[in-house]
């Protein structure tokens, strides 16, 4: 497949739509679920708040553990292709399986599981899709990242909707119809997607003096887990606590109607969409004129305007007392949250890639996803506190662990700039 030559899609390879329109598709499911997922255990299982958030971010957590081992048996067993034809159809087998009471638990095991042999092996093809050096493979992950997005957008919306105004049971069968639709896409076009590559042995080379170098990035990036972690306990709450403070403290009337409970969930993405060409151009302006911020330091940055989301929160139900607060301070919190989100998130990923050491670029690349991991635990063990603690002093916790989170990015900046 010529790769230079086939454009077909804003000047893309034809195999970048098949692989947009897949994730999207995933994505519409994966939200889906998630969005329905806490309030489905809540109100339909019943489960008491504290195990409910402790499931959610159990489930959170595996579903980032599994692309670790997945990536592996990808690479050395079955191949991209065949992982992510396997993986999907494991997740839309799970996704259906949710819509029986009696499978939950099989259900989740059964979507954390296929999400291991997907998740690593779909955006892994796009490099493939490019010829070495060509301009245009930058610009694709922008696109890519938008399509991961406009799924999360549409999931509250028809996930959400559907689950709550009809039986939470046709919310996840939808979740599970998206799944299986982007399998569909994906075996529809498998022609436009580049060839498996040969592994080839990479002869092994002496340390000699790196091994102090590797040692440091090693705790480098330990401390950026770490710190990772700590924010993502505060940030996975949009998820897990966030709905119920939603469903029982916000006054969601409007025009003579309700919004409902779901649909602020696809703020978070929306916001993403819209504010990722600002922040973009703002960035490429800002590096012209006075260089690139450090990643370390854009990353704590983001912590902070994160912990000012939380903060905002915190004085609101404080000031509300007993009365609903007004669904427009949780679009306001959605606003602040997502623009800190942008600096954190992505540029995390990007630097565990760009401090990788050689021939350690895709594992060290997945060691992400073990922060991910770790940081949806702490966010289930912090959510179980939501009950027994005041709405004002819980989200005043949760700006302080953004807080802390940031003080430890911008401790290691100094370090980190000292690799460069």
């Amino acid at each position: 497949m010529n790769a230079v030559a086939d454009r077909t899609w804003f000047g893309q390879p034809r195999g970048l739509t098949i692989l947009f329109l897949t994730q999207m598709w995933e994505m519409f499911s994966y939200y889906g679920m998630r969005t329905l997922l806490v309030y489905y255990m809540t109100k339909e299982l019943l489960f008491a708040q504290e195990k409910a958030s402790f499931i959610y971010g159990a489930y959170t957590a595996m579903a980032y553990f599994t692309p670790i081992l997945g990536g592996a048996i990808s690479d050395r067993w079955l191949g991209k292709r065949n992982a992510v034809v396997i993986g999907g159809g494991i997740m839309a087998l799970g996704h259906f399986a949710m819509a029986f009471e009696p499978m939950f638990y099989f259900a989740l095991g059964t979507i954390a599981l296929g999400n291991g042999l997907f998740l690593p092996s779909l955006p892994s093809q796009i490099n493939d899709l490019y010829a070495p050096g060509d301009p245009r493979r930058g610009r694709a992950w922008n696109v890519y990242y938008v399509g991961l997005n406009i799924g999360g957008f549409m999931a509250p919306l028809v996930c959400g909707t559907l689950g709550e105004l009809y039986g939470w049971h046709y919310g996840f069968g939808a979740a599970g119809i998206g799944m299986f639709a982007g399998l569909v896409i994906y075996l529809l076009g498998r022609n436009y997607l580049p060839p498996e590559l040969q592994r080839r042995a990479v002869p092994a080379t002496p340390l000699g003096g790196e091994r102090s170098d590797r040692r440091k990035v090693f705790f480098l990036l330990l401390g950026v887990g770490i710190a990772a972690t700590i924010f993502r306990g505060a940030y996975e709450q949009v998820g897990n606590t966030l709905p119920l403070w939603i469903d029982t403290g916000v006054d969601r009337a409007w025009a003579g109607s309700v919004i409902p409970m779901t649909w602020f969930q696809s703020l978070n993405p929306l916001l993403v969409i819209a504010m990722t060409p600002f922040l973009l151009w703002y960035w490429r302006r800002r590096s012209d004129l006075r260089g690139d911020t450090p990643p370390a330091m854009r990353m704590a940055a983001g912590a902070l305007i994160v912990a000012a989301a939380y903060l905002m929160l915190a004085l609101v139900t404080a000031l509300s007392g007993e009365a609903r607060a007004s669904w427009l301070w949780v679009v306001a919190f959605f606003a602040i949250l997502t623009f800190g989100e942008l600096h954190i998130l992505p540029t995390g990923l990007g630097l565990f890639a760009k401090l990788a050491p050689p021939r350690l670029g895709a594992t060290t690349v997945a060691s992400w996803f073990l922060a991910i991991f770790s940081g949806s635990l702490l966010a289930g063990l912090v959510g179980a506190l939501w009950s027994s603690a005041s709405h004002s002093g819980f989200f005043l916790l949760l700006a302080g662990l953004a807080v802390a989170a940031a003080a430890l990015l911008w401790w290691l900046d100094r370090p980190i700039r000292s690799l460069s």
